[in-house]
């Protein structure tokens, strides 16, 4: 197709596509779909190999959130059935992040619900920061805690924090339908401030919540815009007791397209498949992996994920490794002004910037969106073939286990 072949000169060149042909690959058929996996994944191996950066999800505090996200089992007035906590203590936050870190993880990802922490928060994750930095030293941190105010983003990165986390979700105009408590721009500010105080940008979006292709490719662009290193790719998870728990618009095959999209408009970032994957991708997810660079390992914040092992296996089995502790993420246009830890904004390292490049390149936190989950079959009774547009609430188990609770964490 020559659409795909502009795509992939374009994304070897960090030039950004038309909406139009981000649309283009939206509406792709069926019959199209490997030939766009294989576009896109001449992309993602050019800037990065075949690596697969693994991040923790570590919840300090779950549920009883003011704000009224529509998608978030954690939401002012959910009915889900979730664990319910207040803050973690540093050295039980230190013990959740070293079991992913033993399970490979590269990045703990800190998250926290609430519509932004006060100064006391801070000083609460500035001490968890130290405490996982003390006892994991190569381990990237990325913290989570919503909309910040000025001066937080600062004591963040000198308490050790690495990243900042913080998703558009879904396009500007659609914003206010997900959400009344606080809006898009709130959101675009609190990315801005994550740059400003030196933090690597990690900014993502919500697929499956009744948006259009052109929400989808609107905040892709504005995501862009923005230039965050890593960009989370979320499907969202019908939560039982939450106002979106009968949303059900996703199939793998659409999973795919939107993952590829993606990486199209944003080739040199790390592409992150978040929450949702062992929902909608279900078997499909080892071809995911030729799209995006980086997974989330074993649970999310509110709801079980695929069995850590499993994740590895699939890893190995589809081909790829695991990135490791001493491998720089991003390519080295975007990693070398910071030395080559979670990323940076060189100049010309943008998101698919315009900058003039040669194409050497070298060779992702999560959403308070209550992430994917997989609750496998006994080996004795496996679970009956659906097609795909039924509903899976199958697939969906409130997690349990790990942060929060006195039982093992899933890593």
């Amino acid at each position: 197709m020559d659409l795909l072949n502009t795509l992939v000169d374009k994304g070897l060149r960090r030039e950004s596509p038309t909406r139009e042909e981000a649309l283009a690959v939206l509406a792709t058929s069926d019959d199209d779909l490997l030939d766009v996996v294989a576009a896109a994944g001449k992309v993602r191996r050019h800037w990065f190999g075949r690596r697969v950066k693994l991040n923790y999800l570590v919840n300090l505090k779950s549920g009883l959130c003011p704000e009224d996200c529509s998608y978030c089992s954690q939401r002012l007035g959910s009915k889900a059935e979730i664990l319910k906590y207040t803050w973690l203590k540093p050295d039980q936050a230190s013990a959740a992040a070293a079991a992913g870190v033993s399970g490979g993880a590269k990045r703990v990802c800190l998250v926290a619900s609430g519509r932004g922490p006060t100064d006391r928060d801070v000083d609460r994750v500035s001490d968890t920061i130290e405490a996982i930095k003390e006892q994991n030293g190569d381990v990237e941190v990325c913290a989570c805690l919503g909309l910040l105010s000025d001066g937080q983003a600062e004591r963040l990165r000198e308490a050790g924090a690495d990243a900042y986390n913080h998703n558009l979700n879904t396009s500007e105009a659609t914003y206010g339908d997900i959400t009344t408590t606080h809006t898009y721009a709130d959101r675009v500010d609190t990315v801005n401030k994550a740059h400003a105080a030196g933090l690597s940008a990690c900014s993502g979006l919500i697929a499956g919540m009744g948006e259009s292709d052109e929400d989808l490719v609107d905040v892709v662009f504005s995501l862009r815009e923005l230039d965050p290193d890593s960009v989370p790719v979320n499907f969202l998870i019908p939560m039982e007791g939450t106002p979106l728990a009968k949303e059900w618009h996703l199939t793998p095959q659409r999973c795919l397209r939107i993952l590829a999209m993606t990486r199209f408009v944003c080739p040199d970032v790390e592409v992150r498949i978040a929450g949702g994957r062992e929902v909608h991708l279900r078997t499909m997810q080892p071809l995911a992996l030729h799209l995006a660079n980086s997974i989330f390992l074993g649970d999310y914040l509110t709801s079980e994920g695929q069995a850590g092992h499993a994740d590895l296996e699939m890893i190995a089995d589809a081909g790829f490794e695991v990135e490791g502790a001493g491998e720089v993420t991003l390519p080295e246009h975007r990693a070398s002004a910071r030395g080559g830890g979670c990323g940076s904004h060189a100049d010309g390292g943008g998101c698919g910037s315009h900058a003039d490049a040669d194409g050497a390149g070298a060779g992702g936190c999560g959403s308070h969106a209550g992430g994917g989950v997989c609750a496998p079959a006994s080996a004795s009774t496996p679970a009956p073939v659906r097609p795909a547009e039924e509903p899976r609430t199958d697939l969906v188990a409130v997690r349990r286990r790990g942060a929060g609770t006195d039982l093992a964490p899933n890593a």
